[in-house]
């Protein structure tokens, strides 16, 4: 078949020539790469002849070499994305997770569950239900029979103390003071909640 197909390439192709090396000037300026481009569109073709002969040679001749050139057009197109310089410095968001970071995340969470299981019951189960599980304060008040308002305090309360374990009460009332929220005594709190 390898001669059958170079006898039917000569004859029918490669009589086209002229008009593949005219729509290659119009379609594709750089000069220097038009000679590469015609023998990729020589290759296609063959190779794709080797498969099924075309019905109509000379229109499969030109609209391989139309294909070709939209597609090394479009690649043209693609902006190259290579390291220019130094860029370690710009490795700041890489997320690897050291031995270190692995063990703090572990004890900042040990840290908050303390936190988290030192609150009064109720107000636990409220900061629970209210931003663990995602409820409406409608939704809590509802499920606890409580008032929303009793659920606002709860929610005040159980994070206020989340804040002063988990931060140190001197941190936490800095933030506080500095962030304009008086701190109120915690006993006044459990007797307005209930």
């Amino acid at each position: 078949m390898t001669a059958a197909l170079d006898a039917w390439f000569v004859e029918e192709i490669l009589v086209h020539e002229g008009a593949l090396r005219h729509y290659l000037a119009r379609h594709w300026p750089n000069v220097e790469e038009r000679h590469d481009l015609r023998q990729e569109v020589y290759t296609r073709v063959y190779q794709s002849a080797a498969n099924e002969l075309p019905r109509h040679p000379k229109a499969f001749l030109l609209t391989t070499a139309r294909h070709l050139v939209v597609d090394r057009a479009r690649r043209g197109r693609v902006v190259s994305i290579e390291p220019m310089g130094d860029l370690e410095p710009l490795h700041v968001l890489v997320d690897e997770v050291s031995p270190e970071r692995w063990c703090g995340g572990r004890q900042v969470l040990a840290r908050l569950s303390d936190a988290f299981d030192r609150l009064p019951a109720r107000c636990r189960e409220v900061v629970w239900l209210r931003r663990v599980e995602e409820l409406s304060q409608r939704e809590v008040a509802e499920r606890l029979g409580i008032t929303e308002k009793t659920v606002e305090k709860h929610i005040a309360k159980g994070m206020r103390l989340l804040a002063d374990r988990f931060l140190g009460s001197d941190d936490a009332a800095r933030m506080r003071r500095d962030a304009g929220v008086h701190h109120r005594d915690a006993d006044d709190d459990a007797r307005q909640a209930d």
